[in-house]
């Protein structure tokens, strides 16, 4: 029985979402797109959000039937207006600070590729002004509950805690513990936190004050966005030095699948198809196959596999390793495109292997949201070799447009891809290939099981359906947000009778399985999970404050 058939909220509960990006106007990765998507699916849940974003440029000019809101004249230092308006959908607050965020670059590097060296007081302005309209600084608005993402809105709650005026509780969400925004002792009166707060049980964090650290200890729930990245962050390879911390607050963690907007992912009515083709409809996806080819110069052999990979070139995301096993895969009849930007090391061996196997390797460096829906749509399989990952928007947008993912068996990928095991494959559910440890032979084997699967074409039709018709979307992840923020405000689920005889699971009811039940997992084929070590924790990025 759907979770939304049988939790409804009486009222509609007004939620004051908090992030550094929101598609389209301003993304790095899977944050702008969630904070973009999920509050489209609450409103099925009877949650009303309003989201307050950085005044870019991008968030500026999006704006439309905007009025000011609030004006601080002193927040932190600067003026800030707080403009009210629409764009795309959402209802938006914009915080205007020309000198802090009317600039060229991305929204936490410059031109120069580097961080930006004000990216403290820039997000502390912002986390700052969230605490002010959660406590009722507006005069027409306040809300029941606020959600802020990743370090960049961490010293929201801080802010309430040390306020100490009434505020609503505050939901924390996780989406990459590799950035934890961690700055020195010396900002904490610049940023307006008392003394009081540099403690163990306040912002700090080894001597220096953790934006992230101060969510993960204040926040009254703990999100993150898979199942098995809860489990991972309260290790010592994944916890990036909080796992201690995440630990000792399992209770009020929780681990939640991302979804994707199903009608942004319609390969029949997505303007990035070409040759637009049902959902579940393999044999639609071919034309669009052989005009990928002909475009990128790649020969139109039908018979080659074609591999595909829409990432951040990181080493986060295992790419580097994928450029080492490259020649190996070129003589296979392999061919590979690579769509994204990244680390200018990185990109210049892609570049080195386009211009060595031109027919074999394509490269598309920079970022591009338009071709990252046409390759889905195109390519054979697409590759997600990433040391972790906390749950991935990559393989989504795979298994929903057919494209089969061959990915690490690390977090969310691990929770949404059944691996093309033997059991698997003679079960029908196998829709994709998981290999472990991220390393260049592994992903090799994975690779090399790929296109002995890709030969047999009845069983990859069937790997490609089953993936399709995976569910993707907020439809379940959504009402188990909901639930949260019912429960953070104090308000009861209504159950909901139907005409059906069949008792719902206590799960569809919002009530946990057991006691001490934080996650909710996906059902998968039952699979041994060798532990993945990736590099190791020295060798990871723990402290960037970039996302």
């Amino acid at each position: 029985m759907p979770t939304d058939q049988i939790v409804a909220i009486p009222t509609d509960l007004q939620l004051l979402s908090v992030s550094a990006e929101m598609f389209p106007f301003v993304k790095t990765g899977g944050l702008g797109d969630v904070a973009a998507s999920l509050p489209v699916a609450l409103r099925h849940h009877g949650v009303r959000t309003r989201t307050i974003l950085p005044g870019y440029r991008s968030v500026m000019s999006a704006l439309v039937q905007k009025t000011e809101a609030y004006v601080f004249h002193d927040m932190l230092g600067y003026r800030a207006t707080v403009w009210e308006g629409t764009a795309h959908g959402h209802h938006l607050y914009a915080v205007d600070v020309p000198e802090l965020f009317d600039r060229p670059g991305g929204p936490y590097l410059g031109p120069d590729g580097r961080d930006w060296p004000d990216n403290d007081i820039r997000f502390a302005v912002l986390s700052r002004v969230a605490a002010c309209i959660a406590q009722g600084c507006l005069p027409n608005w306040r809300p029941d509950a606020v959600m802020t993402h990743d370090w960049q809105a961490g010293l929201v709650p801080a802010y309430l805690r040390y306020d100490e005026l009434p505020a609503p509780p505050v939901a924390h969400v996780i989406h990459n513990m590799a950035f934890q925004g961690l700055f020195p002792r010396e900002l904490l009166p610049r940023i307006g936190l008392p003394e009081r707060a540099f403690a163990v049980d306040g912002v700090e964090f080894y001597g220096k004050v953790g934006y992230m650290k101060a969510a993960l200890q204040i926040a009254d729930r703990l999100i993150t966005v898979s199942p098995t990245y809860a489990e991972e962050i309260q290790t010592a390879e994944n916890g990036m030095g909080l796992e201690g911390l995440l630990s000792a607050r399992a209770g009020a963690l929780h681990g939640i699948l991302n979804g994707i907007d199903l009608h942004d992912w319609n390969s029949l009515t997505d303007p990035a198809v070409i040759f637009p083709y049902a959902i579940g409809d393999i044999a639609g996806r071919r034309a669009n196959k052989r005009v990928f080819q002909a475009e990128f110069g790649l020969p139109q052999d039908p018979n080659a596999m074609l591999l595909g990979i829409v990432s951040r070139l990181t080493r986060q995301k295992g790419v580097d390793i994928l450029a080492e096993i490259a020649p190996r895969l070129f003589q296979a009849n392999i061919q590979l495109a690579v769509v994204g930007v990244g680390d200018a090391d990185i990109m210049q061996s892609f570049r080195a292997l386009q211009l060595a196997y031109p027919r074999n390797l394509v490269c598309h460096l920079r970022y591009d949201e338009t071709l990252g829906h046409r390759l889905h749509s195109a390519v054979d399989a697409s590759l997600i070799p990433s040391r972790f990952e906390p749950c991935g928007l990559t393989q989504l947008h795979a298994l929903r447009y057919g494209s089969v993912p061959i990915a690490a068996r690390v977090g969310g990928l691990t929770d949404t891809i059944v691996d093309a095991n033997a059991a698997a494959i003679e079960e029908g559910v196998a829709n994709g290939i998981l290999f472990s440890p991220t390393q260049a032979d592994a992903l090799y084997r994975a690779i090399k099981h790929g296109k002995k699967l890709f030969r047999q074409k009845s069983v990859w039709a069937r790997l490609q359906r089953n993936g399709s018709l995976h569910d993707v979307s907020w439809h379940g992840k959504a009402a188990h947000y909901a639930r949260l923020l019912l429960e953070m405000t104090g308000r009861a689920p209504v159950r909901i009778v139907g005409d059906s005889d069949i008792a719902p699971r206590l799960s569809d009811m919002g009530m946990p399985l057991s006691p001490n039940t934080s996650f909710t997992r996906t059902a998968r084929m039952p699979q041994s999970r060798p532990r993945n070590p990736g590099l190791g924790r020295t060798d990871l990025p723990r402290f960037g404050t970039n996302a």
